[in-house]
């Protein structure tokens, strides 16, 4: 436990760590701190703590140092505030190896567009977090092949793709994160580590210069504490890109962190939300902790004058082996030459093998077969603004199968597979609509539990994921969760030289 201050002190100080992102922002907008403060803070922790965790692959410490002089001087409500980028998006004269030592040697020579807008929105990129390979996997491995564990059990995992930024923000190594989101690899890892983890809509957030493929599955996303850190950034990243296959949306008249900070002037109305718990693409059961959790936000959303319905999303065994075609031709895409296949992990020659396999005629049957799911389901939901659904059926996956990593408890001999961990986040994918993974709860051992809120359809009457981020503000608002951390978020006596007067909640 985190001890502020001494009894009798006047002024309340906290660590720096325990600023959100858009409160680190507007503390160095004010003078109170400056963006090498923050940047000199987050280095030493990662130091400290992440040779136990994993978070990182690359740390550009000198870079970081070099561009925290200049930061601050962008404006907006992150200028100066850190950020973890995942390895699977490209960055400038940093090694990005997408999770995978075919790739180990890799240094891009221009960002990806998310990049651009990190820092030219004054964000100080700290380094690259760890990924999956290629990020076809629920867990996560570090370069030299461990598993990365959850902050809060090291025996469990962190979820995956974008696990590494996950367990950087858990643990208090970076204030926010990106990550990407092709089916859930946003989402998962924010329910097992205990963070809010957001998809934008499809169209919001460009996914180019050099990726503009996944059939619109895939986009940036955001691992954050809070709802107003996740919509801040959001504002930075939802900048329309020539040549962007799908259209950006209309954003709010006062950005996306408005919302969060308004969610009340942001709803015109109360909404109907559909609620569910019958899995979509597995017959995994669900954990009941994970129905405690669908629960208590039911009752939040109630209590904030919402009507929750129960609806049902049922699909076919068709949609799943679509699904599954349409994956695995994506990953057999990946151009990698030849001589560098082996150095891929078995999984992933297992998806490529899958892909390489399929028939153009078959790709665009499964295309088709997702299509008119989504499609059908959001005639059958017009009824309903937005749905609500456990992200993930379990929060127990183990950290990996017979895992003898010293300390961590035998795992079971057998993992479950990834779709009966995940098999509400595709969904959400498919339909291109927006959804983000509320930490609402823990189970009775301390391990978190998220729920997901998500549009019905990726059209909609207004902006979705102005409408998504207000409603999740308010159930925020009636579950607040931004102080449950986990042990890694106390380092050590060493560290009280890192605080600043507590300005928590005071707005910039």
């Amino acid at each position: 436990m985190v001890v502020f201050g001494r009894p009798g002190c006047r002024i309340r100080t906290v660590p720096l760590h325990d600023l959100t992102a858009v409160e680190q922002g507007a503390a160095v907008a004010r003078g109170e701190l400056t963006a090498l403060d923050l940047v000199e803070h987050y280095l030493a922790r990662i130091r400290a703590l992440d040779a136990g965790l994993g978070a990182f692959v690359t740390v550009s410490a000198e870079q970081a140092r070099t561009r925290a002089a200049v930061a601050q001087r962008a404006g907006g409500p992150l200028a100066g505030v850190p950020v973890a980028v995942k390895d699977m998006t490209a960055t400038a004269g940093m090694a990005t190896a997408y999770g995978s030592a075919a790739f180990a040697d890799q240094i891009p020579t221009a960002d990806a567009d998310v990049v651009t807008h990190l820092r030219e929105a004054g964000l100080v990129l700290l380094g690259k977090t760890a990924t999956a390979e290629l990020g076809v996997s629920l867990v996560v491995d570090d370069r030299s092949g461990r598993p990365v564990g959850n902050p809060w059990q090291p025996h469990l995992s962190c979820g995956g793709s974008s696990g590494g930024s996950a367990v950087a923000v858990a643990a208090g190594l970076a204030p926010v994160a990106h990550g990407t989101d092709l089916a859930g690899s946003v989402r998962v890892p924010a329910a097992m580590c205990g963070l809010v983890g957001y998809k934008p809509a499809r169209g919001t957030v460009s996914w180019g210069p050099g990726g503009l493929q996944h059939m619109g599955l895939a986009t940036n996303g955001v691992l954050a504490r809070t709802v107003a850190d996740a919509a801040a950034v959001l504002d930075v990243l939802s900048r329309p890109a020539p040549g962007e296959p799908y259209p950006a949306p209309i954003p709010p008249p006062h950005g996306y962190l408005d919302v969060a900070r308004r969610p009340d002037d942001a709803l015109p109305r109360r909404l109907r939300i559909g609620q569910f718990t019958e899995p979509l693409i597995s017959e995994a059961t669900v954990h009941a902790d994970c129905v405690v959790a669908l629960d208590r936000t039911i009752d939040a959303l109630v209590a904030a004058g919402h009507d929750v319905v129960e609806v049902k999303l049922s699909v076919d065994r068709s949609f799943a082996a679509a699904l599954d075609v349409v994956l695995a031709a994506l990953v057999a895409a990946v151009p990698i030459p030849e001589p560098r296949e082996p150095l891929l992990r078995e999984y992933t020659r297992r998806w490529r093998s899958r892909g390489a396999g399929a028939s153009a005629v078959s790709f665009i049957g499964a295309v088709t077969t997702l299509q008119h799911a989504a499609a059908a389901a959001a005639a059958r939901l017009s009824h309903v603004d937005l749905l609500l659904c456990p992200t993930v059926s379990t929060p127990y996956l183990p950290v990996d199968r017979g895992c003898d990593c010293p300390d961590r408890p035998a795992a079971p001999a057998v993992r479950p597979r990834d779709r009966e961990i995940s098999p509400y986040c595709a969904w959400f994918n498919v339909s291109g609509a927006p959804a983000v993974s509320l930490p609402v709860s823990s189970t009775a051992d301390g391990v978190p539990v998220g729920v997901m809120l998500g549009g019905v359809a990726l059209a909609g009457p207004g902006n979705v994921d102005a409408q998504l981020l207000a409603v999740a503000a308010e159930v925020e608002r009636a579950l607040p969760w931004r102080d449950r951390h986990p042990a890694a978020w106390c380092m050590s006596e060493g560290e009280t030289g890192c605080r600043v007067r507590d300005v928590r909640g005071r707005s910039a």
